[in-house]
């Protein structure tokens, strides 16, 4: 009688822990690869939205003084052909930003047309937006750089990119993380295409294992008010992926730190379908050895550039 006792709670015992190890368990495979594929196309939406990358036409760095644009060849800064000839001016000096518009170009700045004016760039929290038929655009600033980035409604890449080759959903790309959070919080270096390197927090790590191996990740997001971004590259990098890495957003961990990273919506960066995107590259923390043979790969017009 013992023995039998004996060997039902050892097998409810297993059946309890193999029942928790994931809440994978609880995910019913084909609907998860429904609202896998359904976050594609939403994904997918995004990127041909008005304030997507598709429709990214140009990025040109501005000099100190005075910076002419349009389309004649004339100007420091040369716009499509679809552009006015000369359209006017931007001035930069000291930091400060400022334009003119030819007294023959109509161009709505913040939504009026209007012939002068004082520029805010995206690293202010409301850019100056600049609208000229198709054409939009913003001033970014990049370290010490200040540059035009030129949308096109009419972008060709727009129609040419109809899906994002990406690995079959799968839910044992679905993992299990546990959030060690730092006694304080600790600055990674992020470097970027440019050159540049920016200094990020980073309040913890992100722990989790492959076929019984442990690995790491250091995200930004403080997994409290916000979630977890995390920017890497794996072994499948510049083959089967993006050479720059992917993005991914993990979920803000539950009081006892869990969470669960799903490698099956790592994202191709912007680079890997612009050439006038600035992306972060993964901070050598984040360089796994290991094939993630999930999420977004590289294909036609993508990553090929």
């Amino acid at each position: 009688m013992l023995k039998i006792i004996t060997r039902t709670l050892v097998l409810l015992i297993f059946i309890s822990l193999f029942s928790c190890k994931s809440n994978n368990n609880k995910l019913n495979p084909e609907e998860y690869k429904k609202s896998i594929q359904e976050w594609q196309q939403k994904r997918l939406a995004n990127l041909k939205s008005e304030n997507g990358w598709l429709n990214l036409v140009g990025l040109y760095w501005l000099k100190d003084g005075q910076n002419p644009f349009g389309s004649n060849e004339a100007n420091n800064i040369i716009f499509p052909e679809k552009a006015p000839a000369f359209i006017g001016t931007i001035i930069l000096y000291k930091g400060n930003l400022s334009v003119t518009i030819n007294n023959d170009v109509d161009v709505f700045i913040n939504d009026s047309l209007v012939m002068e004016h004082d520029i805010l760039t995206d690293y202010d929290n409301n850019p100056t937006q600049f609208r000229m038929g198709t054409l939009k655009w913003i001033i970014i600033k990049r370290g010490e750089r200040f540059g035009i980035r030129l949308r096109d409604s009419e972008s060709p890449l727009i129609d040419q990119i109809t899906e994002i080759p990406s690995f079959p959903a799968d839910l044992n790309w679905r993992l299990e993380a546990t959030f060690e959070r730092f006694d304080k919080p600790q600055n990674i270096a992020i470097p970027n295409v440019l050159g540049d390197t920016n200094f990020e927090e980073c309040y913890g790590v992100l722990k989790f294992t492959i076929d019984n191996i442990e690995y790491t990740l250091m995200p930004t997001g403080d997994g409290i008010i916000e979630d977890f971004f995390v920017i890497f590259a794996d072994e499948t990098s510049a083959e089967e992926t993006y050479g720059a890495g992917r993005f991914l957003s993990v979920d803000k961990p539950d009081k006892d730190g869990k969470t669960y990273i799903d490698f099956n919506k790592a994202t191709n960066p912007p680079c890997a379908f612009t050439e006038f995107a600035t992306c972060p590259l993964p901070p050598k923390e984040n360089l796994l050895k290991v094939k993630i043979l999930a999420g977004e790969k590289i294909g036609d017009h993508i990553g090929k550039h």
